[in-house]
């Protein structure tokens, strides 16, 4: 029985892997994945797995938009803090839900339905997302920053931009001040408003207001100049050009 586990919160995997070690020896755990783009790329690239367990909230979306980018035939187990209304969309099609924390019972009742074949592949996810994505999506309005042995929280108002260095992630206040945050770049992006930030390349989310200049670049790229940001070379790639002048044009 080979096994892939999509999860974004490292304990949470850490914990299934382990409970699926203890109760299913004979099973192999074939990868972790924690982002919606990793897993497609991942279908792409290999075998389908015997089974799924498959998070909702992924580090960069909906974990639905994975499959439908890619054909899964898997059967799948969703893990999930969502209240028992909503679940009756997983009831709906045939598939199963664990709630977080998981139950080791409730770990054993599910892959006994893997087991049995009560489990169905097919996923109607128009259904699913109508009954589970809440109507209007929320965003964080302050980050939990560090500061020396301090710790404080930074209004919403007052980021320009985040950025990555060295496998570290920054905030940049507007006001020139830079924090040390304990999130990916990508969980920062699924935090923030699209409306008003923006991801102008692998290292930088940038608040609208943050930006000063854009000036066009060769080979049909931008180059954006950034408030309070050393960074004289943050390039645009060639793919993102026409989103990020829609949406300075919104």
């Amino acid at each position: 029985m080979r096994i892939l586990i999509i999860e974004d919160e490292k304990p949470a995997a850490n914990r299934l892997g382990k409970l699926l070690q203890v109760h299913f020896p004979e099973a192999e755990l074939i990868g972790n994945l924690d982002t919606v783009s990793r897993a497609v790329r991942w279908f792409e690239e290999n075998a389908t797995p015997d089974l799924i367990f498959c998070d909702i909230q992924l580090a960069d979306g909906i974990s639905f938009e994975i499959f439908e980018k890619v054909n899964v035939s898997s059967p799948i187990i969703f893990t999930t803090a969502f209240d028992q209304y909503a679940i009756r969309a997983f009831q709906v099609n045939a598939i199963d839900y664990l709630l977080k924390p998981i139950d080791p019972k409730d770990l054993e009742r599910a892959v006994g339905k893997f087991r049995s074949r009560s489990i169905q592949p097919s996923l109607d996810l128009n259904l699913l997302k109508t009954l589970i994505q809440p109507q209007a999506k929320s965003y964080k309005s302050r980050f939990l920053v560090r500061f020396g042995e301090k710790i404080q929280s930074v209004p919403m108002e007052e980021i320009a931009f985040f950025f990555s260095e060295e496998r570290v992630t920054f905030l940049q206040t507007h006001a020139g001040k830079k924090y040390v945050l304990d999130s990916t770049l990508e969980q920062v992006e699924a935090q923030v408003d699209p409306s008003i930030f923006f991801r102008l390349n692998r290292k930088y989310l940038s608040h609208v207001d943050a930006i000063e200049e854009v000036l066009t670049y060769s080979n049909s790229r931008l180059k954006v100049k950034l408030t309070h940001c050393n960074d004289s070379d943050i390039l645009v790639s060639r793919e993102k050009v026409t989103e990020l002048k829609n949406w300075l044009d919104r």
